[in-house]
């Protein structure tokens, strides 16, 4: 590739990974503070994508106004899922192998109620509803809404930084993620605080599938599927419950696969990104800013 395609496959890449380290941020929240994998939040990311959705073309509203929306619902959607899934499993101390279980049943029947809901074939956000026009004057191709996704994708992930490091909330998830049992003896009210985490991985599901669905502006209930392995790819790479890692990780795995699609083809982009989370399990299997103790705070 000439300068100028490589240039292009970076643009593509690092508006691509603010997607990815949204989406992936919502795993690790869970993980860090409840100690187990939600393998409903892809369902949950797909949620929040039609329910932006369907604020557009049944009210009318404005594309950027669902997505605060759609953050909403899809954290109404992850309180539940945990009040239904997780709660009393965790209440019966349950293994967590249990909730991880569980956590796929919900994925099943929250895609199989959004194809009764929505159908199964492709829907799309109205014509003229988003900026599709390439940027003049510059040396890549980029369009407005490939700005607005990394520049929404990079707030939103400043603003759960600030949250979790200097809000007193943020201490108290801190708090549980070292230990619940201490935390609790503290006066944290954990069941609270699993609640909030839940509520806050919605809600940054809810944004990425808003995006995801903008920027490719093709929604069926199988999206989830898309980014669901490659979002534990990002975990998994960047370290386990991790902000830090599952951002870094993020942009790490969208590189990898738009050169992937730039050298071979997309036939290859699944294998590669596959292949680096073989080697990372391998290699360091605390990701790239993991850490090797047990605890997750």
């Amino acid at each position: 590739m000439n300068d100028i395609n490589w240039l292009q496959q970076i643009v593509n890449a690092v508006w691509l990974g603010g997607v990815y380290s949204l989406f992936s941020l919502g795993y690790s929240l869970v993980f860090s503070v409840l100690g187990v994998l939600n393998l409903a939040h892809s369902a949950i990311f797909m949620w929040g994508a039609f329910i932006g959705l369907w604020f557009v073309l049944q009210l009318g509203l404005s594309v950027w106004l669902s997505i605060p929306l759609a953050m909403i619902g899809s954290a109404l959607i992850s309180v539940a899922l945990e009040r239904i899934a997780f709660a009393p499993l965790r209440q019966r101390n349950a293994p967590r192998i249990s909730q991880l279980i569980s956590s796929i049943g919900a994925s099943i029947l929250l895609v199989s109620v959004a194809q009764l809901v929505f159908g199964t074939q492709p829907q799309r956000f109205p014509l003229g509803s988003i900026p599709t026009d390439v940027i003049p004057g510059l040396p890549f191709r980029v369009t407005p809404i490939q700005v607005i996704i990394l520049l929404v994708a990079l707030g939103l992930v400043a603003a759960l930084n600030l949250l979790i490091t200097r809000t007193k909330t943020g201490q108290a998830m801190r708090a549980v993620a070292f230990n619940e049992k201490t935390a609790s003896l503290l006066g944290i009210h954990v069941g609270r605080v699993f609640m909030l985490t839940f509520a806050l991985a919605g809600a940054l599901a809810g944004a990425a599938g808003v995006l995801y669905g903008l920027a490719y502006n093709s929604m069926t209930p199988f999206i989830g599927e898309q980014v669901a392995l490659k979002g534990l790819t990002v975990i998994v790479l960047g370290g386990m419950g991790s902000i830090q890692g599952a951002v870094i990780g993020g942009f790490v795995v969208a590189g990898l696969e738009v050169f992937s699609i730039a050298q071979g083809g997309s036939n290859y982009r699944d294998a590669i990104v596959f292949a680096l989370l073989f080697v990372i399990l391998l290699v360091r299997p605390q990701g790239l800013v993991g850490q090797k103790a047990a605890t997750r705070a």
